[in-house]
Order: structure tokens, then C-alpha cells, then sequence
């Protein structure tokens, strides 16, 4: 393999720009990637990109194009170094609503198309940077902890294997492992956001009695399109009265606190300092920080496992599968199902399922009701929202329960999928992880990788 600089690999590279919030004159209007976008933008997802305005002759030497590659310069934390890249895909460039272009803590490369695949480098530099190979290069001073770019691109070295073909077989490897995990995440958010449009139009908007209001007869459309078949439309329709009381809720519907429709628990942290209630460690126990990177909402890990004797002392006891956690505090709204028995900390509310109030309805009543949650919080130094200002909150629920578990064999089934999906994306990452250093090392070769893939 020969040994070659970063700075020996580029056609040229350049830092990047912030602009202005307004549109101005000479100005032309673009989508700035940040390092904190720069996961998303990995699967596709450009939702978070702020819009600004950037002087029109940078624009023009700065746009982005297919195969750039960014390097994050500034920024990052102790937890989280900089110097963490994305590569601009062709299917990224066609996403965007605007033309791209990176921040002023990042900047992009563009490689020499002779010297190095743009694919295989953006690899290249994932596994210097998980292996912890780049981060001396991370300073931290009393400001904003920096990325020692030119020092990095000038001295540190790359060992690249000089056949471009394998460079492209190897890179193509694991880019069809990340786009698996692209496509389980769109499909994800299509499957949420169908059962939460769902969720809207049955509870919050009351669609199905309103319509019927309007004259409405066919089933099909007093359901609003949402579900599918006419016979199992019609015995929808059947639930759901005609009319609206005087509240303007429908009729034999009630505001109910959403404590007196669940168990609701809250948790806590036994002494980190007596290790006999963290060893051996038994049972799960969760904290709002495994949610915070969580890319699914089905919690499958978390940070910590503890003791038995430990176990005993948290409020919440082992909390059943389906339970819906809510991170209450540092922030709130973080939101997960779990999947297997946990035990949490303090920084949560828990909502336990029942067999009319399923896990899925249970997780769109926090996302429908955030606002109330949010309101109902208190705190000087942050917000949090207690379970005694939680248990209050109501939301329109039919006097029978029918309606609510119709709802359920719509939606449990669709969550199902979501979570499998997020299983699979967790086998998938972690065999990206584990190929990566060993293809960039040459002690796995892309067709040793195939079988294990396939495996």
C-alpha cells in the first residue's frame, strides 16, 4: 500500500462559509451542512440543514458537488472529537432543495479522480477516526474545541491500497451496508408518520365524526382515506359517533388525565459509589442519554446494566416490554419503546401499557400531547416535567375502549415493523463497524466480506 498524505489526494479543498439569515442583494440562497447534520446527511435525511445566504462568487467556488467529501474543523466536544466526515453522494445532491455547501466548522475535499475513489477515502477516514488515529489532531483551549486540519492533510499518513478498482469494490461494500440502513430508516418514517396521521385524525381532529357531519356516507371516506378496504372501513365508521357534544368533543367521548388511563412510573439512581448495586450487572437500566443518539424509537441497549441489589432500590422496578419512555428533563420529549425489560433513572416518565392502551397509542399520545408536556414543566436551572404535573394532562378518549384497540391492530402492527427494521439496522451497523478496519487493513477482503454479509 502506498503511503500517501490527504493533501496529496485532493484537487483542492476549501473551507467553509455561514453567509447571512436574509436574503441580499448578490446573494444566492443555499443549504449549509454543519457537523451536528452531518449523521443525518450520511442517510439522506437533509431535513436539519439551515437555509442562508451566501455571496454569489464564494456560492460558485463553494457549492458542493457529488463526491465532495466534508471534514468537520471545529466544534466537537470531549465525548465527541472532531473530525468526523460525510461524503456528498449524488443522491444527496438531487435531495437537496438548494444547492449545498458546508459550514464555516467544516470544510469540503475534493480529491484527484486519479489518486484516490472519493468513497473509498470518506471509509478511509471513518475508520482513522473510530480507531482514535486522528484525534491528536483535536485540540481543546477555553473556546470552541478545533480540528488541526492542515496539519492532519500535511503529516499524517494514509495507507491505501493502489489498485482504484478494489478501492471502489471495497467502498462499494460498505456503502450498500449504510444505504440498507438509509432504507429501514425512510421506511421507519413512513411507517410513523402514517400511524401518527392516523393517530391525528381519530383523537385530536375527530376527521371520522366530522365528516359524517358533512354528510359523509361512503366508509372509505368518513375513515379519510386511511384505511384500507371497504368492509373493515365500515366497521371503523361503526365506532365513531355523528355528531359532537356541546365541548365540541364527540359525542360519549371525555378529557381524561392520562394518569387515570395508565400506570405511570418514574425512576431513580442507586449509589454509583457501592459497586455491589451495579455487579454482577443483571438487569438493564436506562438513561435519557441512550435516547439522545437513538436514530429508532425501539430501545434495544442501554448504558448501563445493573445488580440485583441495585434493581431494588430504583422506583420504577423492571419495567416491562412496550413500555413508552419519556425523557423528562436535560431535554424533555426524547421518546422510546422499550424491548426488553429496564429499570431507568430519574430523567424519565414511564408508561406502562395495558390491553386497551397499547404501546403504540400510548407513544403518539406523548408526540400529539408534547405541547402540554412542555407546558406543564417547571425548573430554574432546566425544564422538567414531573410525574405529578404529567398525570393531569388529558386528551379526548372514547367512553369505550373498542375504538382505542381498533386503532391498536392498526398501529402495533406497523411499530412492529419499525422495530424490526431497527434490529436489522443494528446487526447492519455493527457488521459495518466490525469490516471496516479489517478491509482498510487488508486482513478481510471484499470477498471474504460478501460471505460475511450474507452470514
Amino acid at each position: 500500500m502506498p503511503e500517501l498524505t490527504l493533501s496529496n489526494l485532493l484537487e483542492f479543498t476549501r473551507d467553509g462559509e455561514w453567509g447571512e439569515s436574509a436574503p441580499c442583494a448578490g446573494y444566492v440562497r443555499m443549504q449549509v451542512v454543519r457537523g451536528t447534520d452531518f449523521e443525518r446527511v450520511r442517510f439522506g435525511d437533509l431535513s436539519t440543514l439551515p437555509i442562508r445566504y451566501i455571496r454569489k462568487d464564494i456560492a460558485e467556488r463553494k457549492a458542493l458537488k457529488a463526491g465532495d467529501l466534508l471534514i468537520e474543523t471545529a466544534g466537537g466536544t470531549k465525548d465527541q472529537p472532531t473530525g468526523r466526515t460525510v461524503l456528498i453522494s449524488e443522491a444527496i445532491i438531487e435531495a437537496a432543495t438548494d444547492p449545498l455547501i458546508p459550514a464555516s466548522f467544516a470544510r469540503f475535499l475534493r480529491t484527484k479522480s486519479d489518486a484516490v475513489d472519493s468513497a473509498y477515502l470518506f471509509w478511509k477516514l471513518q475508520a482513522e477516526y473510530k480507531s482514535g488515529a486522528i484525534f491528536p489532531y483535536h485540540i481543546q483551549h477555553t473556546g470552541v474545541a478545533r480540528f488541526q486540519y492542515t496539519q492532519f492533510a500535511a503529516s499524517h499518513i494514509l495507507d491505501l491500497p493502489g489498485d482504484m478498482d478494489y478501492q471502489r469494490d471495497v467502498a462499494s461494500t460498505l456503502t450498500a451496508l449504510d444505504d440498507k440502513i438509509g432504507l429501514n430508516r425512510r421506511m421507519n418514517e413512513t411507517l410513523e408518520a402514517i400511524a401518527q396521521a392516523i393517530f391525528r385524525d381519530w383523537f385530536i381532529d375527530f376527521g371520522p365524526v366530522r365528516r359524517k357531519m358533512a354528510g359523509v356516507t361512503d366508509p372509505v371516506a368518513i375513515m379519510g382515506g386511511l384505511t384500507l378496504g371497504p368492509n373493515r372501513a365500515a366497521e371503523l365508521a361503526a365506532l365513531f359517533p355523528a355528531a359532537l357534544d356541546d365541548d365540541d368533543l364527540p359525542v360519549g367521548w371525555s378529557e381524561r388525565p392520562i394518569g387515570e388511563l395508565v400506570d405511570i412510573a418514574g425512576g431513580s439512581t442507586p449509589s454509583t459509589a457501592d459497586e455491589s448495586l451495579w455487579q454482577p450487572a443483571e438487569h438493564r437500566w436506562a438513561t435519557p442519554k441512550d435516547l439522545s443518539s437513538m436514530s429508532d424509537l425501539a430501545l434495544f441497549e442501554t448504558g448501563r446494566r445493573i445488580s440485583a441489589a441495585g434493581l431494588a432500590k430504583i422506583t420504577s422496578g423492571l419495567l416491562p416490554v412496550g413500555t413508552v419512555l419519556l425523557s423528562s428533563r436535560a431535554p424533555i420529549g426524547y421518546l422510546a419503546i422499550a424491548q426488553a425489560p429496564v429499570a431507568i433513572n430519574q430523567g424519565f416518565i414511564a408508561l406502562k401499557p395495558t390491553k386497551d392502551f397499547g404501546s403504540a397509542y400510548l407513544y403518539l399520545w406523548c408526540k400529539a400531547n408534547m405541547e402540554a408536556v412542555l407546558a406543564n414543566a417547571n425548573g430554574s436551572t432546566f425544564q422538567e416535567i414531573s410525574k405529578k404535573n404529567f398525570r393531569p394532562i388529558t386528551s379526548a378518549v372514547p367512553g369505550e375502549c373498542s375504538l382505542i384497540r381498533a386503532f391498536g391492530e392498526i398501529a402495533e402492527p406497523m411499530f412492529a415493523r419499525i422495530v424490526s427494521a431497527a434490529a436489522e439496522n443494528r446487526t447492519l451497523a455493527e457488521t459495518r463497524d466490525y469490516l471496516l478496519p479489517r478491509l482498510m487493513s487488508g486482513e478481510v477482503r471484499v470477498g471474504d466480506a460478501a460471505l460475511e454479509i450474507a452470514a
